[in-house]
């Protein structure tokens, strides 16, 4: 039986100027999944983050926006996860991913960071890569046909065109949350991928 998700990271930049670029897509995930779990975000400095804590089941459920920046987030997700003594099986991590077009959001344990630096830090802070990824497709500029470099990409708002698709990816990903609760995660895949497209 597999351990289920305890902990639930979304990643982002802090700070008005970045509520609304691709590279705040988990951001905008873990505030959904906070409002479906009836949870609330408050500072929690201790945490270096915003926390909401939530019941599913009898169970405690965490989440958690880092306050640092992107690349110091393993910060905010060392520290609560040794607090409550979660280990990174019991973790998912929602992210913007360059290597998926918008529109298209898949679900992964473990693996490499593929230069994403929220990634990087966890694995670092964590002392190992074996957490859940629940990669939110946001498109590479190189593939969009954008002369854009990646940097400056991730810190821009998505084009009108993609926001729908993000919308609908967000949306898929929230339908699966209460399989991961309960560990359930190949059926958490394959409702992702047969609700592909399904407005």
């Amino acid at each position: 039986m597999s351990l289920s998700i305890r902990l639930i990271v979304g990643l982002g930049n802090p700070g008005s100027q970045y509520e609304a670029t691709r590279h705040n897509a988990g951001f905008w995930l873990a505030d959904h999944i906070a409002d479906d779990l009836n949870a609330t975000f408050n500072p929690e400095p201790a945490f270096f983050g915003q926390v909401a804590k939530a019941k599913y089941q009898g169970n405690n459920i965490f989440l958690l926006k880092p306050s640092t920046y992107m690349n110091r987030s393993g910060q905010a997700v060392g520290a609560l996860a040794r607090f409550y003594k979660i280990t990174p099986e019991e973790i998912l991590v929602l992210h913007d991913e360059l290597d998926l077009p918008p529109g298209q959001v898949k679900l992964k344990k473990g693996g490499g960071h593929a230069g994403h630096n929220g990634l990087r830090d966890i694995q670092s802070a964590m002392g190992s890569p074996d957490f859940w990824r629940l990669r939110l497709g946001i498109g590479h500029p190189r593939t969009m046909g954008l002369a854009q470099n990646v940097a400056d990409y991730v810190l821009h708002m998505p084009r009108k065109e993609d926001m729908p698709l993000i919308d609908d990816e967000i949306r898929r990903s929230r339908v699966i949350v209460p399989l991961l609760l309960q560990g359930e995660f190949s059926k958490a895949s394959s409702s992702l991928q047969e609700s592909k497209g399904i407005a």
